[in-house]
């Protein structure tokens, strides 16, 4: 039988013989900066992987969930469970207990591994849930009695480190931990693996070869696209990654300039966010400032030199650091004028797509042609095809999730006979095998007479708009008259906070009304919204800051 994690544990050592001194991680905490040399990495994996095997008996295949904000030790973590033989299941911060007692049900894990942050709720896990044996710390010198933490183990760094087949399953990704069966997606080594060679490829056409990069890290480590790219895949390129205890822009932008960031990991409403702080500093610039910022933003249209446009933009490079030259978006659609923005002024945004189905990453707009509106072509071993029917996305690769944990049903309903992956994302694909993501299935409206709407598509003209924060376009039952419990379009906005500053809640409902209708012109007259909801409230969203459509219906009672 292949013994196919076994490349990941050379890979491991390989490492900690190229970069031993180098950096890996690090994070600001209370006290500075706490950083950890890819040789300290491999070494705290070591002894932890030790304990895990020789002290506590951990059998091969058994699970190892992970309770923790992003930090350095969670890496050491990771690679201990595979060191070790195990399973790794990383929890999310953001969930209730009741969800992580849901979680964890499912998937039985032997040990819980938490950081001091959220060791009360690991205590109480243990409690409920019986298969766990044994609560570990990844914090230093916590004081608490009858618990290890990782840095007090013996420094006794060998033991013999357990092998796994291709097929094993190397990760479950919880995907929701709410209603019904919770929806854990089995990443085997074989799909770890086969994402390492693709990703090789897209990352050796983005970042400068052979050099070493600072990244900056601000998705959370259960979100698989962090656990992948922003931190297997750039370790496996001996870079360096930071982490930041805040999202704030002000310190996120702080931790830019300090640490010389050059690349980041991000969700478009990050950029989103960056570009509205950058806009309101140069709004409080003099007149005559801003019209040569207009004029140079106009001409860097004509630009293609990204070292010419950086020159042209010091001023707002320099508040970013003056060495960052891009990043990868993902998680969700990007809007094209927030990336034309960052291009423009000589930062570049690769858009890439993917789901944890497919271990995520799919595509990223490496291209030449780098089309803003794409998400690039298929990595190397996937394959795509658009479903003739209804324009949905199929996907066929070693990549390609074992499946559903526990969930033979609901596995069986997303990857067919043929292996092929049911994305429920419409998209289409050119000539030159460029992929568009145009919307989702599930969120796709249905109007009386048939018409689809796709949200995003709303969205996308809505958000133009500068007196709108956040929106959300979803279908909701009509009540009454002729057209009694068919659909219509429904679009739910929250006003930028400013806008309450200067006008009274009844003004602003009417700016934000008749703004939509004059947007709305951009649109099919069957497309537009005949019902505006305008709230206050930030909306409901998920780590990686999707907005959650199911509780924004509860939110608006429909």
């Amino acid at each position: 039988m292949e013994l196919r994690n076994s490349r990941i544990l050379s890979l491991m050592q390989d490492k900690t013989s190229d970069y031993g001194e180098r950096i890996a991680l690090g994070i600001k905490g209370l006290y500075g900066w706490r950083e950890i040399t890819y040789k300290g990495l491999s070494l705290l994996a070591e002894k932890t992987a030790r304990y895990l095997i020789e002290d506590l008996e951990f059998k091969k295949g058994e699970g190892i969930a992970i309770l923790s904000e992003s930090k350095p030790e969670y890496g050491a973590c990771v690679f201990a469970s595979i060191l070790a033989g195990g399973t790794t299941i990383p929890l999310d911060i953001k969930l209730s207990i009741y969800e992580l007692k849901s979680i964890l049900s499912d998937c039985l894990p032997t040990v819980l591994f938490v950081s001091q942050h959220y060791l009360d709720t690991a205590l109480e896990l243990q409690k409920e849930i019986d298969s766990i044996k044994h609560v570990i710390l990844m914090d230093e010198h916590i004081n608490k009695d009858g618990l290890t933490d990782i840095y007090m183990l013996p420094e006794i760094f060998t033991a013999k480190w357990r092998q796994r087949s291709s097929k094993s399953t190397a990760l479950i990704i919880y995907t929701s931990g709410t209603t019904g069966a919770p929806k854990g997606v089995e990443i085997s080594f074989k799909n770890v693996n086969a994402q390492l060679e693709d990703l090789t490829d897209a990352i050796n056409e983005i970042l400068p070869s052979g050099k070493k990069t600072t990244m900056l890290s601000i998705l959370p480590m259960n979100h698989l696209f962090e656990m992948t790219v922003g931190f297997g895949m750039f370790l496996n390129f001996g870079h360096t990654v930071y982490y930041t205890t805040s999202l704030k822009p002000k310190d996120i932008l702080g931790v830019m300039r300090e640490k010389q960031i050059e690349f980041m990991l991000v969700v478009p409403a990050f950029l989103k966010l960056l570009k509205a702080g950058v806009e309101k500093q140069i709004n409080s610039l003099p007149m005559a400032t801003r019209l040569m910022f207009k004029f140079m933003y106009h001409l860097a249209k004509f630009i293609p030199s990204y070292a010419i446009k950086k020159m042209m933009f010091k001023k707002i490079h320099d508040s970013f650091g003056g060495k960052f030259f891009g990043c990868i978006a993902g998680g969700a659609p990007l809007d094209l004028e927030v990336g034309r923005f960052f291009e423009r002024i000589g930062i570049k945004v690769y858009q890439g797509y993917g789901l944890s189905e497919t271990s995520p990453v799919v595509s990223v707009n490496t291209d030449k042609r780098h089309e803003l509106g794409s998400v690039g072509r298929p990595l190397r071993h996937f394959e795509a095809k658009i479903n003739e029917e209804n324009g949905e996305l199929w996907l066929r690769g070693p990549s390609v999730m074992k499946g559903y944990h526990n969930q033979p049903e609901m596995t069986a309903e997303i990857i067919d006979e043929d292996g092929w992956l049911h994305t429920g994302d419409i998209a289409r694909i050119d000539k030159d095998g460029h992929i568009f993501i145009t919307g989702r299935i599930k969120n796709m409206i249905v109007l009386n007479g048939g018409k689809k709407v796709f949200p995003e598509e709303v969205e996308a003209v809505i958000e133009k708009s500068s007196y709108v924060a956040e929106v959300c376009v979803l279908g909701t039952s009509r009540s009454g008259g002729s057209k009694d419990g068919t659909e219509e379009v429904t679009a739910v906005i929250v006003p930028k906070a400013e806008l309450y500053n200067q006008y009274s809640e009844e003004d602003i409902n009417r700016m934000i009304k008749l703004e939509v209708k004059s947007l709305s012109d951009h649109l099919a007259q069957y497309k537009r919204p005949t019902n505006i909801i305008i709230t206050k409230d930030e909306l409901p969203k998920t780590t990686t800051r999707k907005v959650k459509r199911k509780e924004v219906k509860q939110l608006i009672g429909v």
